[in-house]
């Protein structure tokens, strides 16, 4: 079963546009907006729990199908900050540079969700 969508999809993708149109000048509540959207949309295309992907302060999801772990730090985790996340969800970063950088934080095998990404193009 697909997760429960908390954050309206139309209002979602208007923010993500709002931060893609004007990274530098997109409020801390539309960035909030768009990166509470992205979680859940890749929780939805990526149904499961073997990986948590943290955004901090904006927000966590468990996705992709596989062990699921119930107590404790999870094995497999994605972290990074905002700004790295709706980059590597529109596509204007990609994994590999987000790596080299070291705004992206992964730990276990399974925590490579970049097959996944990006969600949206950034035109879209």
């Amino acid at each position: 079963m697909p997760p429960r969508r908390r954050t309206d999809p139309g209002l979602g993708l208007a923010a993500l546009r709002a931060w893609h149109a004007d990274p530098e000048g997109t409020d801390r509540a539309t960035r909030a907006v768009a990166v509470r959207y992205t979680l859940e949309e890749l929780s939805t295309r990526a149904p499961g729990n073997s990986v948590e992907v943290r955004v901090p302060p904006y927000g966590v999801t468990q996705c992709v199908e596989g062990p699921r772990h119930t107590r404790g730090t999870p094995p497999n985790v994605v972290e990074t900050d905002a700004e790295t996340w709706l980059g590597l969800v529109t596509g204007t970063l990609t994994w590999a540079q987000a790596l080299a950088e070291g705004t992206l934080r992964v730990s276990g095998t399974r925590a490579d969700v970049s097959a996944l990404l990006p969600l949206v193009r950034s035109g879209s």
